[in-house]
């Protein structure tokens, strides 16, 4: 494989729930090292092109490829669904996602919520895992939380427990789904700065997010989806600078006095 093949590409999807439409042809593609935020009002679309791209949704037409591979389907429309699971398990354990409500078992502690999908789904030895787990838990700030459970955590702290976790997959690819709506400006600095981090390591990655500071500052690429459809994207310099489309204008203008 070629380093200059994307680690995910996106071409011509579309995706309806039943007479809505809510994706109207997007085409995305995310280079390795490089981060691609997308931006836009609620119901552009932003996070059911997220979850197209890691397979948590199926998409009614157009294609899914991951690291220049295409994602197999069978049936057409409404009826259309990947038709290779294991090749589905694959994209999906090298696409780690962090979601808007850190979605962490309240039943674990933090270090075997990090150590739980290395160890039950990818069979790796355990002991290997847990250094593995503890570095990185130290890595996001919160090493000395490893024996605390979830509801015991702050927001701040939950959520860089999540990405952690995400992390520990060892992912070609992380998918940030809104990663700072739900925490209070405070505890939203301190997840941001874990991002910042991992972009300037070089990761890949796609960020859904309202934080247009955030999306200026770590993005190689921006896309500003407007009613399920790309409006306008480029550099970040570009976008935030010099907005060629009225919509985006709008939408940063709303933004900004927020």
């Amino acid at each position: 494989m070629e380093k200059s093949t994307p680690v995910i590409e996106i071409r011509d999807l579309h995706k309806s729930y039943a007479d809505l439409e809510v994706l109207k042809g997007v085409s995305l593609t995310a280079p390795r090292g490089h981060v691609v935020s997308l931006i836009g009002s609620s119901g552009s679309g932003k996070s059911t092109l997220l979850r197209c791209a890691n397979l948590l949704e199926d998409s009614q037409s157009g294609d899914v490829m991951f690291e220049g591979e295409p994602i197999k389907w069978k049936g057409s429309g409404p009826s259309r669904q990947p038709s290779d699971r294991r090749q589905v398990l694959r994209v999906r354990t090298n696409l780690s996602m962090v979601f808007q409500q850190f979605n962490l078992w309240a039943h674990l502690s933090i270090l075997d919520n990090v150590m739980e999908a290395p160890v039950h789904v990818l069979k790796q030895d355990r002991a290997v895992v847990e250094d593995r787990a503890r570095r990185l838990l130290d890595k996001v700030g919160i090493g000395d939380k490893c024996d605390v459970y979830p509801a015991q955590l702050s927001g701040g702290q939950q959520q860089r427990a999540a990405i952690a976790r995400a992390l520990a997959m060892e992912p070609k690819a992380l998918l940030f789904d809104e990663p700072t709506s739900a925490l209070d400006p405070e505890l939203e600095q301190e997840v941001v700065k874990v991002i910042k981090d991992l972009a300037a390591e070089g990761r890949t990655m796609i960020i859904v997010t309202h934080d247009m500071r955030m999306a200026h500052d770590v993005s190689d690429h921006v896309v500003f989806l407007h009613k399920g459809l790309i409006e306008e994207e480029g550099p970040p310099e570009q976008l935030f600078g010099a907005p060629k489309s009225e919509r985006l204008q709008q939408f940063l203008s709303a933004t900004v006095s927020a």
